[in-house]
């Protein structure tokens, strides 16, 4: 990072102001994305810049110098942020959701702990939570459980102060969620992410070795037995929203910077027979604009939506039912689809409108296109579709998994 950050000394005190503080903060992330993306360096500048801005506190109690925010800022921010750079929209936007962690599973006791502490330390979390590879192992030992396992993707957890594990305790089907610190022995995060795209955010895998928890610490569980709730499977539709935000702020990214380019570069084409002095007054590009445009729009819309029913769980979240956690998940379903769909197009038809020379490694407009493509595979969205089907044809709402 090149740019000079500005001297932010006071917090934030309502949702435009949190607003404002993330654009400013995509702003300097902006400057040089394309060249952090070439180099694939460790975002550690990144994630001080989210600390140094406040933004990592957006969620924290305002008690403990916190924001104090609800779940429509939160998603929000993390557009506005993914506008800048992709890579660390998702870096917040997971943050965010383990941040939340303890208030999805843990008990009152635990959750006041947590986010104490995290919020007047600033901490930067991760997540060892990859449900496709086998859960980690835990043994008890004693009054301590013991973690021990590989996880293939481990989003953050390189450059974060904290790690939430999951794991299975052997012998028995319970999982049990924890909260460690980041740096530490027994937690071993290698250098092996080399992907497409999203290429800043630190998913490599994982080796997780002996690592101790005291049982107290277990999230949730009370004399070893977890206290489940409904609100505990929110997770899934959570960050399922996370993702569709951060795709509809690098789609904004994208179709910005091209409208950048084509305003100062694009040339009118002049065989068409109706020669233009401006390739901003070409029907064909505005046409396109147009179209790109009102799709992102509405994408936007339909992520509102699925926000605003999250925000109504969240208000009830100890007595939220079955039904209403599932109507939230199909409209969380349908915003990812739609931002896929949207955030795909807009990364391949910016071209159109841009012209041969917007190719150029230099421009990076490839780089917008590349990160929708690499994170969207994250879980098949057939089965989002299917997901808002089975909805809208049969009334029926899915059961909570890891996906769902």
């Amino acid at each position: 990072m090149t740019t000079t950050q500005p001297a932010w000394t006071a917090t934030p005190t309502d949702e435009q102001a949190w607003l404002g503080r993330a654009r400013e903060v995509a702003a300097i992330l902006a400057t040089d994305a394309v060249a952090r993306d070439r180099a694939g360096a460790t975002p550690r500048a990144e994630v001080q810049l989210l600390k140094d801005s406040g933004l990592v506190t957006l969620l924290g109690p305002a008690e403990h110098g916190g924001g104090g925010q609800n779940w429509t800022t939160a998603y929000r921010v993390i557009r506005e942020i993914a506008v800048g750079d992709g890579s660390i929209g998702q870096l917040i936007g997971y943050h965010y959701l383990w941040f939340w962690a303890a208030r999805l599973v843990a008990t009152p006791e635990q959750i006041a702990a947590v986010e104490e502490q995290a919020t007047r330390e600033r901490w930067f979390f991760g997540g060892a939570v990859n449900p496709r590879d086998n859960d980690l192992i835990i043994t008890e030992d004693g009054d301590e459980l013991v973690y021990n396992g590989r996880k293939s993707f481990s989003t953050g957890s390189r450059v974060s102060d904290a790690t939430v594990l999951e794991g299975v305790l052997a012998g028995t089907d319970k999982h049990i969620f924890a909260i460690v610190a980041s740096a530490q022995p027994g937690i071993v995060f290698n250098d092996d992410w080399d992907n497409l795209g999203q290429r800043l955010t630190e998913s490599g895998s994982v080796e997780i070795r002996d690592v101790r928890v005291p049982w107290a610490q277990a999230a949730g569980y009370v004399d070893r037995e977890f206290q489940p709730r409904v609100y505990s499977t929110l997770n899934v539709p959570l960050i399922q929203l996370v993702f569709t935000n951060f795709y509809l702020g690098i789609a904004r990214g994208a179709l910005s910077t091209a409208a950048t380019y084509t305003r100062e570069r694009t040339r009118p084409w002049p065989y068409g027979g109706d020669l233009k002095d401006a390739a901003t007054e070409e029907f064909y590009i505005l046409d396109a604009y147009g179209d790109l445009q009102s799709k992102l729009w509405a994408a936007e819309a339909l992520a509102e939506r699925a926000a605003a029913a999250i925000e109504a769980i969240n208000a009830h979240a100890d007595t939220v039912t079955e039904r209403e956690r599932g109507e939230a998940a199909v409209l969380v379903a349908a915003a990812k689809q739609r931002a896929i769909d949207t955030g795909l197009e807009v990364g391949s038809r910016v071209y159109e409108v841009t012209g041969a020379r917007a190719s150029a490694a230099s421009v990076g407009l490839d780089v917008h296109w590349r990160n929708i493509r690499t994170h969207s595979l994250h879980d098949p969205v057939a089965h989002k579709r299917a997901e808002v089907g089975r909805y809208a044809l049969l009334g029926q709402i899915p059961e909570p998994t890891w996906y769902t």
